[in-house]
């Protein structure tokens, strides 16, 4: 060991036990675990400040851009092992700790999962804010710290249960509270004219602080901020009720602060629902943009420049008010003109679409909006008959027009969000090549017409920092013996291992370590739910939000026609299986809860039948999250990516998949395809109909039953499922699920099911190959580099932000 690396182990040991000492409150040897845990984080926050406020000068010394990327999830797991490892102190905290019989492994597992998001575009969100760091770009990410986040998901007898997570319940010690950034949000109550202009007076408002967590650059480079709002009432304790004796009246308004700030996603199926998360939008959209406006005002004077120095992203819709909330600020509150205003918030605004789904596009229910927003629905209409005129010069017919236009007037009128973002927007983006292509054709085809250069494709990224060097060491370790260090600063280097592909023994070292990670694996779900699984079976892995379009049930289905030839034919050589399942539902989507009942039927009968011996084991993973993920992707043997073709809009569980090395069966949808043509199509199993082969069918009016009854093992699985055969204490418990794919089979289960059937058996001769699946899977790793979020936000940043 260095003399220099020795002084620094020595310098972090003395500095742990001050903290451990003096805010933390222990001796070391009466501490817990939790105590060393809380003093390791503020020792290595502390060396992180000091990078955060050096970022900070530095962007107000050079006068630059900064990036404003708002949100309404960020998926940023836990931080222990991603901080140290960016801040190239991993070694030092295992040496300082290890003097005092600590494991730093055993501290990381102490973390919670911060409960701000629910799946793809919170982990997106995640990795943008590390590239944007690790490349030096100045930003802050805005969203909502959520006190209990989506939910924690419990299984009882197969059944999703939703409980509230409690990630904060011992404080979170990443994060700042800062007092001195808090804004008033108003909801409701009247416009009324002042001198020449309008003043809104809302009824009622709370208060958003700002709650700071500071988000670390690969080797320490920049140290970013994510601002997260929490919300406190104007007046939080009413002391005349409280003194009268009501006391849930006297906190009425703080009941209704917190609500804000509760729950990810409530449930939107009842009037009360649906206005929280119109309220939650406002919410967190206005004190960002306030934040911004405030920030730029005081450095640079006016607005008139914020174009120049501020460039805000929308991650999705959920923030599209922002649009409004932003003209809001520059007409009502800095004196601009309307159509200055409006240059000024196009030229700012970026949008970045995620979805073709009618149901995610969001749109609210225009008495609502008006009652909670009057004056931005006033500026909503102000801006539509601004772009429906432009329509009309444009020469568009009534259809277009109203596809156009920000209020959807065919049945109740809506706000469409949507419409909102890409009007509001210089640039809207698609997440995949594919869906880019889609959304000029489908969702936005008339505003594509009207605004043709607006749509440009920034397919996604993962960061190669979490999804291969932290959360697949031994990997990582094999790789930097191949190849060298470079790919560690620059993920596209890892192509350099294509050329090494055939080496069987660095095919072997590859396997030992994927093994390894099997093992592993298995041992932990020994432990969570009860199973011995066989580390030298083929871990066959799903692992995502439950959605039908995402297709857990199309490969439950083919598990159920796998379980019925292993059964009857035992005689055959069947590759030995794991099926690894994991994702929450929406706690309100009947559909998908009863997929997860069913995934996990499934696996109580195939898991207890001799019959089928060690050869198919099925898992539902419980409480699927960032940790859980961190474990399951190392040790993927097939990565399944079976979206229905044209409905996922990227993925990126595709590339952490591929990058651990494991091969992908997938449709072509989403980033599968860029990954096909990346990997090449001999090194990924692609099977099912085409985007545009399903529409094709959708238009012709496809026949699902027809096709059923031409296939002998899809409808005997579905018979089983149908009757009860996995569910016998309530036979017809599946019968409305199964009935739908054969009245209508909107997701092309049935469609697919040959299609997906053979390519499973392709697998199995791909697998009884051993020395061609590790040839594959190092094709693979090397290869999907480009899928780095370095590369994404390199080309958001030179394209959309203009700060490269």
């Amino acid at each position: 060991m260095l003399k220099t690396e020795t002084r620094d182990i020595a310098e972090l040991d003395a500095l742990i036990i001050d903290i451990l000492r003096h805010r933390v409150g222990k001796d070391e040897l009466a501490a817990s675990k939790y105590d060393w845990y809380t003093a390791a984080i503020l020792a290595l926050r502390d060396a992180i400040i000091d990078r955060w406020m050096e970022s900070t000068r530095k962007t107000y010394a050079e006068g630059g851009k900064r990036v404003y990327y708002l949100s309404l999830e960020f998926l940023i797991g836990r931080l222990l092992r991603d901080a140290l490892s960016n801040m190239g102190m991993t070694r030092e905290m295992e040496h300082a700790l290890r003097k005092h019989g600590i494991d730093l492994s055993e501290l990381e597992e102490l973390e919670p999962d911060a409960a701000l998001g629910n799946g793809g575009l919170g982990r997106l969100a995640a990795c943008f804010m590390e590239s944007l760091a690790s490349l030096d770009i100045p930003a802050y990410g805005y969203g909502i710290r959520y006190v209990n986040g989506m939910f924690r998901q419990r299984i009882d007898e197969g059944w999703q249960v939703e409980l509230p997570e409690t990630w904060l319940a011992h404080g979170n010690p990443w994060e700042f509270e800062r007092r001195e950034s808090a804004y008033r949000i108003g909801f409701g109550g009247e416009v009324i004219a002042e001198g020449d202009g309008v003043i809104w007076k809302p009824a009622e408002g709370v208060e958003a602080v700002a709650v700071d967590t500071p988000v670390v650059g690969w080797r320490g480079k920049r140290v970013n901020t994510l601002r997260l709002w929490t919300a406190n009432a104007l007046d939080p304790l009413k002391l005349d009720a409280f003194n009268a004796g009501d006391y849930a009246g006297a906190m009425a308004e703080q009941v209704r602060a917190d609500s804000l700030v509760r729950v990810l996603y409530p449930a939107d199926s009842n009037a009360a629902g649906q206005e929280l998360r119109l309220r939650q939008e406002y919410f967190f959209s206005s004190a960002s943009i306030q934040d911004i406006v405030r920030r730029h005002v005081q450095y640079h004077g006016s607005a008139a420049s914020l174009p120049d120095k501020a460039a805000i992203q929308l991650n999705d819709t959920h923030p599209a008010i922002a649009v409004a909330e932003l003209m809001r600020l520059l007409v009502d509150e800095q004196g601009f003109e309307f159509n200055e205003a409006w240059d000024i918030t196009q030229r700012t605004i970026a949008y970045t679409n995620h979805t073709l789904l009618p149901e995610a596009l969001e749109s609210w229910h225009l008495p609502l909006f008006e009652r909670l927003l009057p004056r931005h629905m006033q500026i909503i209409y102000a801006i539509n008959s601004r772009v429906l005129r432009e329509a009309r010069r444009a020469g568009m017919p009534d259809p277009a027009v109203a596809a156009i236009s920000l209020i959807d007037e065919s049945g109740d009128r809506r706000v469409r969000m949507a419409n909102l973002a890409f009007a509001g927007a210089h640039s809207v983006n698609g997440v995949a090549a594919l869906h880019t292509e889609l959304m000029k054709s489908t969702v936005f085809s008339d505003l594509h017409r009207l605004y043709p250069d607006r749509i440009n494709n920034k397919t996604n990224g993962v960061t190669p920092r979490r999804w291969l060097q932290q959360c697949n060491p031994g990997l990582t370790a094999i790789i930097r013996d191949a190849i060298g260090d470079a790919f560690l600063d620059d993920a596209e280097k890892l192509a350099d291992l294509d050329k090494l592909a055939s080496d069987a023994a660095l095919g072997e070292r590859i396997a030992e370590v994927k093994r390894s990670n099997k093992v592993a694996l298995a041992q932990h779900l020994k432990q969570v739910v009860g199973i011995r699984l066989d580390p030298d079976a083929l871990f066959d892995v799903q692992i995502k939000r439950i959605h039908e379009y995402k297709r857990q049930l199309l490969n439950l289905v083919e598990t159920v026609a796998l379980y019925d030839q292993i059964r009857s034919h035992p005689e055959r050589d069947w590759v030995p299986r794991v099926k690894i399942f994991g994702g929450k539902s929406a706690p309100s989507y009947h559909n998908a809860k009863l997929i997860i009942k069913l995934a996990n039927d499934i696996a109580r009968r195939v898991n207890s039948d001799p019959s089928v011996g060690g050869l198919l084991k099925v898992v539902f993973v419980p409480n699927y999250n960032v940790s859980f993920a961190e474990r399951i992707i190392p040790a993927a043997d097939l990565s399944e990516q079976i979206s229905t073709a044209g409905m996922e809009a990227s993925g990126t569980g595709n590339m952490k998949f591929a990058l651990n090395g494991a091969l992908t069966i997938g449709t072509l949808d989403g980033a599968n395809i860029e990954i096909m043509e990346h990997v090449g199509h001999e090194n990924i199993e692609i099977f099912g109909l085409t985007a545009e082969e399903v529409n094709d069918r959708r238009i012709e009016g496809y026949v699902p039953r027809e096709v059923i009854e031409g296939s002998r093992e899809l409808a005997q699985a579905l018979e089983a499922i149908a009757t009860g055969v996995f569910s016998p204490d309530d036979p017809d418990r599946y019968a409305d699920l199964v009935r739908g794919i054969y009245d209508h089979d909107w997701f092309m289960v049935a469609a697919d099911f040959e299609s997906y059937t053979a390519a499973q058996r392709r697998i199995d001769c791909r697998w009884e190959d051993q020395a061609g699946w590790r040839e594959c899977a190092i094709r693979n790793i090397a290869n999907v580099g480009w899928f780095s979020s370095d590369r994404t936000i390199s080309e958001y940043a030179r394209d959309i932000w203009k700060v490269m």
